[in-house]
């Protein structure tokens, strides 16, 4: 078995060089914002000034054959697996280790955003959150972006479905 290498260290202020280059490359306005740590979706939300379903998360979705795809699924609510693969159109998919993760996108997990990750992976978003301003991962620890979810979904070519479910109602 081969072993992917690790994408090396980087500091915040890389990382967000990263994310604004490739935002501006893509005609796309984000605002990073720092924010203390945060123990809850909930309090993250609050952190913020947002609904928690305003959070989107980014998940890294492994493939069958070894690639990728992002999904991007709003707070309080989880990828429905049958959904994902139905839009997909496969039969297995799976959250990868941290590790991998990671080096398929650049991004630790906690902080991914298919802004600026090493791959342009498909991106499939959840449609309850079209028409939103949304708050995600901005590539570091600490920090949160905010964008038009519309100009995002644009930007990236994205599939729009119904990908995710209540939390309280998973798979």
């Amino acid at each position: 078995m081969t072993s992917t290498p690790e994408p090396p260290a980087t500091e915040p202020g890389d990382l967000h060089a990263r994310v604004k280059d490739a935002a501006a490359a893509r005609g796309l306005e984000i605002e990073i914002r720092e924010r203390p740590a945060a123990r809850s979706l909930v309090e993250a939300a609050e952190l913020l000034g947002i609904l928690p379903s305003g959070i989107v998360k980014t998940l890294v979705v492994k493939r069958s054959d070894d690639t990728y795809l992002f999904a991007l699924v709003p707070g309080g609510r989880s990828i429905s697996w049958p959904k994902l693969r139905a839009v997909v159109g496969v039969n297995k998919l799976r959250l990868p280790e941290p590790e991998l993760a990671l080096a398929a996108t650049g991004y630790e997990r906690g902080t991914i955003v298919p802004i600026g990750s090493t791959t342009d992976w498909p991106v499939f978003a959840d449609e309850s959150i079209i028409g939103q301003r949304i708050a995600m991962g901005a590539g570091a620890h600490g920090y949160s972006l905010f964008v038009d979810a519309d100009d995002l979904i644009s930007a990236y070519g994205a599939t729009v479905a119904d990908i995710s479910v209540p939390e309280e109602a998973r798979d």
